[in-house]
């Protein structure tokens, strides 16, 4: 199968939530792989900005009429899209660690694989 086929399928049987997750994941790995690189301030920008997409995204999605996520789920997503977009900066300046921002990644990742889990 190629594997532009295997994409294909994914989409067809990946839920909302897989794809949500294999996104979180796939950020984690190239903002750990640019950090094992040594890249600092400004060198980590594509992978920064990447994950401010991704947040921005969700922050989005969750102000967006009709979602159906409990309010408190939407507002605490929201607020972490806000905190992504403000550390980021702050890590594009030297003035922080990427080492936060895999770190929420990781935990929203851990909670989208336990309600997979769950489900």
């Amino acid at each position: 199968m190629s594997v532009e086929a295997y994409r294909r399928a994914r989409t067809i049987v990946e839920t909302p939530r897989a794809t949500e997750r294999r996104l979180v994941g796939q950020i984690i790995g190239e903002m750990i792989a640019a950090r094992d690189a040594g890249l600092r301030g400004a060198q980590l920008m594509p992978v920064l900005h990447r994950n401010r997409e991704m947040w921005s995204t969700f922050a989005a999605a969750c102000g967006a009429p009709g979602n159906a996520l409990p309010d408190a789920v939407r507002a605490g997503i929201i607020s972490l899209g806000l905190w992504v977009d403000r550390h980021t900066s702050h890590v594009v300046a030297g003035r922080d660690s990427i080492d936060t921002l895999i770190s929420v990644n990781r935990t929203i990742l851990d909670g989208l694989a336990a309600e997979q889990l769950a489900a």
